[in-house]
Formats: structure tokens, C-alpha cells, sequence
């Protein structure tokens, strides 16, 4: 379900900016050819600023991407770790709801004043801050599960799991998820090995395996006594 929600949200965010590209050039185009303008281009790209962002925090928070300095984390023990990244969740948990709650605020302002945007179009405010809301409550919410699930395994000592969801990427991680995706764009299965990469129980092409090694070794050395 993470895995959708993340392709999901990733999809809808490259939309957006997309969007905007086109926006873009063929605000430039009119401008350089015929000397006219849509006069909305700025506005455009700051509502796909706030939205895009917004989404982005939630697919940084589901691939665990979000920048975390761990080099005292590091050296802490293991349980240790585990409680610091609980804390971490718990945190991210609060000012997540706070986010939301401050644009709820911000939005009901907007309704009640009737707010328009300082341009030639007077977008009325209230509808892209209500799509900046519904971002920033998925990210509350998604925040808030994450926040929960941690304290539960917390208080069940489930050091595996808090650092499964809550441990900061490591290199091995990051490699391991290119590996996999550069199968999936090439068609190929979990179980074959990418070439120039060893993989332990794949046979892979142009390179000898510890099993191969060995069972070939008696052979040559037979022929060799005779």
C-alpha cells in the first residue's frame, strides 16, 4: 500500500510541474512571437510550489528520504537508536498536525474575507489553498500512522521493525533499490543478477561463483596428474 501511495503521489507531482513546463514555454512563446502574455505563469508556479512540496514531504517520508544528520546516531547502541528515531516520528507527527492545522486556519480566513490573488486573473484563494490542505493533511495523516505504529513497537521492544520504517537510509539501501530498479526497467526477474554485480546464489555472466570454483577444482586437478 506504501509502495502505491508513493508512485501515486510521485505521478501527481510530476504532473503538476510538468504542467508548468508547458505553461512556461508557451508563456515564452507569446511573448517572443506575438508580445503577449497569459500574465498567470507567476501564479501558476507558486501554487505548483506549494502544492508539489507538500507532496513531496509525504513521498520523502514513505522512502525515508527525508535528510537526517546521524553522525552521533551512529555511534549510539542499537536501542538506543530505535528510541532516538521514535522520538524523531513522534516530532514529525507534531508539526505535521500543525502544518495542517495553521492551513485549515489559513483557508477559512480566505472563505471568509473572499481572498483573490494579487494578479490579472484574482484567482480566488480559497481553492488552491484547499488543495495545499488536502497535501498537507495526507502528510499529517501518514505522519501521525507512522508516528503511532513506532510507539506500539516501541513499548513491544520490536527494535526490527522501528528500524525498518524509522532507520535513516543507508548506502547499502540506496544501491540495493537501484539494483532493483534498473531490473524492472530492463524486464528482468528478482532472481537475476545484473552484470558486473555479485550476487550470492546468481550466477552471473563473466564471473565465477564459489560453487563453480570448487566443483571444478578436482576436475583440473585430474587433468593435470595425467
Amino acid at each position: 500500500m506504501k509502495i502505491t501511495m508513493e508512485r501515486c503521489l510521485s505521478i501527481i507531482f510530476g504532473l503538476i510541474f510538468l504542467g508548468l513546463s508547458v505553461v512556461v514555454a508557451l508563456e515564452t512563446v507569446l511573448r517572443k512571437l506575438f508580445n503577449v502574455s497569459l500574465q498567470g505563469a507567476d501564479e501558476l508556479g507558486g501554487y505548483a510550489l506549494a502544492i508539489g512540496a507538500t507532496l513531496a514531504f509525504t513521498v520523502a517520508l514513505i522512502g525515508r528520504s527525508h535528510v537526517r544528520v546521524d553522525v552521533l546516531l551512529v555511534r549510539f547502541p542499537r536501542r538506543v537508536q530505535s528510541v532516538l528515531n521514535c522520538i524523531s516520528a513522534v516530532c514529525l507527527m507534531g508539526f505535521s498536525v500543525l502544518l495542517a492545522v495553521l492551513a485549515g486556519f489559513t483557508l477559512q480566513d480566505s472563505r471568509e474575507y473572499q481572498s483573490v490573488s494579487q494578479t490579472p486573473w484574482a484567482t480566488p484563494l480559497a481553492y488552491p489553498q484547499a488543495l495545499w490542505l488536502l497535501a498537507l493533511a495526507i502528510f499529517a495523516v501518514l505522519a501521525s500512522w507512522q508516528a503511532l505504529n513506532a510507539l506500539r513497537w516501541l513499548w513491544r521492544r520490536d527494535w526490527q521493525r522501528i528500524d525498518a520504517m524509522l532507520a535513516p537510509r543507508s548506502a547499502q539501501d540506496e544501491v540495493q533499490d537501484e539494483l532493483e530498479d534498473l531490473r524492472a526497467r530492463s524486464g528482468e526477474g528478482p532472481g537475476v543478477a545484473t552484470p558486473g554485480v555479485v550476487t550470492p546464489g546468481v550466477a552471473t555472466p563473466g564471473v565465477a561463483t564459489a560453487d563453480a570454483a570448487s566443483s571444478a577444482t578436482p576436475l583440473s586437478a585430474k587433468g593435470v596428474s595425467a
